[in-house]
């Protein structure tokens, strides 16, 4: 049985993983609507149904999805707290990466565009050509080997139920933000946090 880690001892970690849109960045993403565009049925995973579509279809639609990405990394903006929890996290010296379903060039153009650039390196930010998408675990497992870690010493911090799994699946800690505190999933969740100006306050 996997024994829960404390609130302390999953705050003082040296290693932290970031989803990207909708934790580090304000939500701006319409997914109901980018399914639409792409003619994905509502509630599917978008990656998912791509993935399993004829490669020439495929390849069609996720060119499609790119440029609705880049649109949307133009005009993105830091969320409540992310420079501030950041800033501090590397003050103390933790290492730190992003964990994306996004491409890493649309992650690397936001990070810049936040502000956030300076405290990762590249080769820790992961997208979905780097990693197999989140909540499958493996990007995770390779950040942990890139930095010479065990999963179960990082922490995932992120909005949405794929990421919460993906850090369970690894055996990582969860840190679970959402401004409307409505936490849907608790059993994939070790912290659970309106903010990251709330994270960064709770930090030991």
């Amino acid at each position: 049985m996997r024994k829960p880690a404390g609130r302390g001892d999953i705050l003082g970690r040296g290693h932290w993983v970031f989803d990207l849109d909708g934790t580090l960045t304000v939500a701006i993403h319409d997914f109901d609507g980018i399914r639409e565009a792409l003619g994905v049925p509502r509630g599917a995973d978008i990656l998912g149904h791509l993935n399993a579509l004829p490669e020439p279809q495929a390849e069609c639609l996720r060119g499609k999805l790119l440029a609705i990405e880049e649109e949307l990394a133009a005009r993105t903006e830091a969320a409540d707290g992310a420079l501030g929890l950041v800033g501090e996290l590397s003050g103390r010296g933790v290492r730190m990466g992003v964990l994306t379903r996004n491409t890493r060039a649309n992650a690397l153009t936001t990070l810049e565009r936040i502000g956030l650039s300076g405290y990762m390196r590249q080769c820790d930010v992961l997208g979905r050509d780097e990693a197999r998408a989140k909540p499958d675990p493996d990007g995770i497992f390779k950040l942990a080997r890139n930095w010479g870690t065990s999963p179960a010493t990082l922490v995932m911090v992120g909005d949405y139920g794929f990421d919460l799994q993906s850090g369970r699946a690894a055996g990582a800690a969860t840190v679970h933000v959402d401004p409307s505190r409505s936490f849907r999933w608790p059993e994939f969740t070790d912290i659970a946090v309106a903010s990251l100006a709330e994270l960064a306050l709770a930090l030991p």
